[in-house]
């Protein structure tokens, strides 16, 4: 079996399922759409994408990814997109988003992490952790 950055064969980079009942989910989709991702890995974490913040019955604070694209945009662009955000995930606190509104996967770049290693989003620009 070959290591994945070594592969000829990228299918494992996504699919399109043309026959689900939900087709299409996401609007705004300008590439192959990706299936691979419809439950994404990035619920629990921090991430660039467009969401919306509710409350359940039970209190708890969720997101809504309805929005959303950028696991869907593309089958090596939104892959990408992942894997990049799952490097060094950062959880998700429940607050509202405030990062930039990324239009494409390979726009949405994680924040830069601060010096220590912690995982606290950085931002380079100040050298001030975000809160």
């Amino acid at each position: 079996m070959e290591p994945k950055d070594q592969a000829r064969n990228e299918a494992y980079k996504g699919f399109t399922n043309h026959d689900c009942p939900f087709m299409p989910c996401h609007e705004g989709v300008t590439r192959e759409f990706n299936c691979l991702f419809c439950y994404c890995p990035l619920i629990a974490y921090e991430c660039p994408g467009p969401y919306r913040v509710f409350v359940d019955r039970h209190g708890m604070r969720r997101k809504d990814c309805s929005a959303c694209n950028l696991p869907h945009n593309g089958y090596r662009q939104s892959w990408g997109f992942i894997q990049k955000w799952l490097e060094r995930p950062v959880l998700w606190d429940g607050h509202e988003q405030t990062r930039y509104d990324a239009r494409l996967p390979e726009e949405a770049d994680p924040p830069a992490m601060d010096p220590d290693g912690r995982g606290e989003p950085h931002d380079e620009r100040d050298g001030a952790a975000k809160d």
